[in-house]
């Protein structure tokens, strides 16, 4: 039977890249259709009801700050259920394995599989039970664990996901009367009234977050008459939110170097805490949204124009402030209600259509990290399902610029090594092509455990960064639940990339969930190779020469669009038949590479 351990991912799971429980029980990986269960932190989708203004709004008070002992009350509350829930995983996986080694000496059988089951699935429903009530009691940071939880059938037990399949951020909207006096706090400074900044302003929010709420509004015609979308910070939130992760620090540190536990939980928990620490303020994510684009919309090559793949908001420069962001506003739904708005307009989840859909929204993320990651450095660091939007003209919409990472130049150019390593190896298990990636592995910071396998650091990379490859070299399984899984072996990851593997290992489980086979490192070698070449071909001016294929590429860029626009004025029926038409012949091309 596989080991069972309940790691501190119980209070916050890194998508995909921590194994939470390893347990005989797991859902099968759901496909296109149940994307909509991926969680409930939607930035776009409206709540039922409007929340109450029983209150007058000239008497609304700003939440009081957390005292001393509020904080220590809240620490208590945490401790007191998280201890006792991990302790009976240990005691319990202690236990069958002592009754297991007994039995047989005593001439009894030894536990079924299915009675193992009956007892893991008691386990999960009590654990699920106290981690939902007290995620409900507590909320704040710990909201945003149990979405994740929520959200990853493929990974958490059953009992877990139905528990807090439930739970929102919109448990505990700000009311209207609070967000206006919040907003009129930091915008109305030159003696403006509300109604002279915005012309429209929807009470109910689009959606209400752990950090911010976002409404949508629209601009008076002296600011340009735009429809936007307002985030609000909550009052008090930043103080609540960064003891929530000190608490798990806190519990992490004393366990590092355990070698039960999959990861140093200690790094990536204080990575967390940077990164969060950013999240509060507005003007750096507006800052960052900018920079992300200016970023992908221009060659670092060349300096010629390109297209961006997906669409991104840009702040309204004269209406950010640290605790308040006005912006764009994308018209759609997030990516964890796809399913039911293809359902509502009669597209077959299976059909050809979601499968031109998902390679779609494969290829859009896979290019914008790519680009991001291994050119700048600078990239979008909270991709979760929330954050990623399907517009309402077929787009990809990307949001939440709050967390945002910078990696070392020397950290993006052995990534890019890493990337042509591993489109350029013969072979799985060739020695050569192994040394040489897990060499690179290595270079990286990557840090594993002394009776590590010597294929270990190459079976690693191809985890991260190779969703096509059936068989990892070193008897390694592919599956991160299993103890044989290479992920097992991490002594330690390096802060510096803990961001980057979330992005990737978030492709990786979209890819997944889709059925369609995907490899990070063959689509992210082109780049990886351009940014490899430096240098070559630069003109005085550090410019790379504009030469016959770069015009090539801007033409085909605008071909493109042109065929894109073409494609979308033709009727539904149509663009049914012509989308089994590329995928079957898309899959013509596969089948002969």
């Amino acid at each position: 039977m596989k080991t069972l351990f309940l790691p501190l991912v119980l209070l916050y799971n890194l998508p995909s890249s921590l194994p939470f429980l390893y347990s005989p029980v797991f859902s099968k990986a759901p496909d296109l259709a149940k994307l909509s269960t991926f969680g409930n932190t939607l930035l776009a989708t409206k709540i039922e009801s409007a929340p109450q203004l029983d209150e007058d709004e000239d008497d609304v008070d700003f939440p009081s700050p957390l005292t001393p002992v509020d904080r220590a009350l809240r620490a208590g509350k945490f401790w007191s259920s998280a201890v006792p829930v991990i302790f009976n995983y240990y005691s319990t996986y202690t236990k069958i394995n002592v009754l297991n080694k007994l039995n047989p000496l005593l001439n009894r059988p030894c536990l079924t599989s299915e009675e193992c089951e009956i007892i893991w699935s008691d386990l999960h429903t009590a654990g699920a039970s106290t981690l939902s009530l007290t995620i409900n009691d507590l909320k704040g940071f710990y909201v945003k664990t149990g979405q994740i939880i929520a959200s990853r059938q493929d990974l958490f037990p059953r009992e877990y996901t139905e528990a807090l399949s439930g739970l929102t951020d919109y448990l505990d909207p700000m009311s209207f009367g609070l967000v206006r006096k919040v907003v009129e706090g930091e915008l109305c400074l030159r003696g403006e009234r509300f109604e002279e900044v915005f012309e429209e302003f929807d009470e109910v929010p689009l959606g209400a977050a752990s950090v911010a709420q976002v409404h949508r509004a629209r601009l008076t015609p002296e600011y340009g008459s735009l429809e936007v979308a307002v985030k609000v910070q909550r009052p008090g939130i930043e103080q609540k939110l960064l003891g929530d992760i000190k608490n798990l620090i806190t519990l992490s540190k004393p366990l590092r170097g355990l070698k039960e536990m999959p990861v140093d939980y200690y790094v990536v928990f204080k990575e967390l805490e940077n990164q969060l620490a950013d999240e509060f303020d507005f003007v750096a994510e507006a800052a960052a949204m900018d920079r992300i684009r200016m970023n992908l919309q221009t060659d670092p090559q060349t300096g010629l124009p390109r297209e961006i793949p997906l669409k991104m908001p840009r702040p309204v420069s004269k209406l950010v402030t640290r605790r308040v962001l006005v912006m764009d506003y994308l018209e759609g739904v997030p990516l964890s209600r796809v399913g039911e708005e293809m359902k509502k307009k009669g597209i077959d989840p299976d059909g050809p259509e979601a499968r031109l859909f998902g390679e779609k929204l494969l290829r859009s993320l896979t290019d914008v990290f790519a680009r991001s990651i291994l050119e700048s450095g600078f990239f979008h660091a909270d991709p979760h399902p929330g954050n990623i939007f399907v517009l309402s003209d077929g787009s990809i919409g990307l949001i939440d610029f709050g967390q945002v990472k910078q990696i070392s130049g020397r950290a993006k150019n052995t990534l890019a090594k890493v990337m042509v390593a591993l489109d350029d190896r013969v072979s799985d298990t060739n020695p050569e092509d192994l040394e040489r990636i897990g060499n690179l592995a290595l270079e990286l910071g990557v840090e594993l455990r002394e009776d590590a396998k010597p294929e270990g650091p190459a079976a690693v990379a191809m985890w991260l960064f190779d969703g096509s490859v059936k068989n990892l070299p070193g008897g390694y399984d592919y599956g991160e639940l299993s103890p044989n899984s290479p992920v097992k072996e991490l002594k330690s990851f390096p802060q510096d990339l803990v961001l980057v593997g979330r992005s990737t290992v978030l492709l990786k489980g979209l890819s997944s969930r889709l059925n369609i086979p995907w490899s990070l490192s063959k689509e992210w070698a082109p780049v990886a190779r351009q940014v490899l070449a430096g240098g070559e071909g630069k003109n005085d001016g550090g410019m790379k020469k504009i030469t016959l294929r770069d015009v090539g590429r801007l033409v085909k860029s605008w071909g493109k669009g042109k065929v894109k626009r073409g494609t979308d004025r033709l009727p539904m029926g149509m663009k049914r038949h012509l989308a089994r038409l590329v995928v079957w012949a898309r899959g013509i091309r596969r089948r002969r590479e």
